[in-house]
């Protein structure tokens, strides 16, 4: 069999018009492997490889169009990995191919997820820790991440979430509203002493929660 022509497509794939033989839609990367743009005659067995090295890099792209998405842990990737059935020495040599280029780095996974937590959501450092450990991140280097968070910026945010609250109470008594911060924020990962010192900076007794608690009382 011949190689009549090597085609690129729009897709950034390449066409190979092989004679005697179906067309096959592969990669740079099979292309060079396998040496074809020197040698245009190919046997059954090299026909084969070629198909093989295809099916490979197509679960290859797909993994990296995945990451492209978002940045992911080693452990999304794996299980992403599942769904294609392959065994573990190919598993294993695609995230080692990733791991080389720097698609998969735990360590920028972390303190990218840290940072958009920190400021895009509610959460702070423990459920952050404990978000982290549940992708299978090294202690060692949720650790490291974690300790380098500014205090300041937490107690700041953390100022501000719970005055937003505390200024919309319109029905909780101290001990109530208090009890209930305490289990809120604490949920989204909020030292409990932290929380009390902002609690007890913030609020101010209000006669008429106070009034209606005692008539619902009495």
């Amino acid at each position: 069999m011949r190689v009549k022509k090597i085609k690129k497509m729009k897709s950034g794939k390449y066409k190979l018009v092989i004679e005697g033989s179906n067309d096959i839609v592969t990669y740079d990367e099979v292309i060079l492997k396998n040496n074809l743009l020197s040698q245009k005659e190919i046997d059954e067995e090299l026909l084969l490889k070629i198909n093989i090295d295809t099916d490979y890099y197509d679960i290859y792209m797909k993994v990296i169009k995945y990451i492209q998405i978002r940045l992911r842990s080693e452990k999304e990737i794996m299980k992403y990995l599942e769904k294609f059935k392959l065994d573990e020495v190919e598993k294993n040599k695609i995230i080692e191919q990733l791991k080389q280029i720097g698609l998969i780095n735990d360590f920028v996974f972390a303190k990218a997820y840290i940072s958009d937590k920190l400021n895009l959501s509610n959460y702070g450092p423990n459920k952050i820790k404990q978000d982290l450990a549940n992708y299978d991140i090294d202690n060692t280097i949720i650790e490291e991440l974690i300790w380098d968070i500014d205090e300041r910026e937490v107690y700041e945010k953390l100022y501000k979430l719970m005055e937003k609250k505390i200024l919309n109470n319109k029905k909780y008594s101290k001990y109530q509203l208090k009890h209930k911060l305490l289990h809120e924020f604490a949920n989204l990962g909020y030292q409990t002493e932290m929380i009390n010192d902002i609690f007890e900076k913030l609020y101010v007794e209000d006669n008429n929660i106070i009034k209606k608690e005692y008539e619902k009382i009495y």
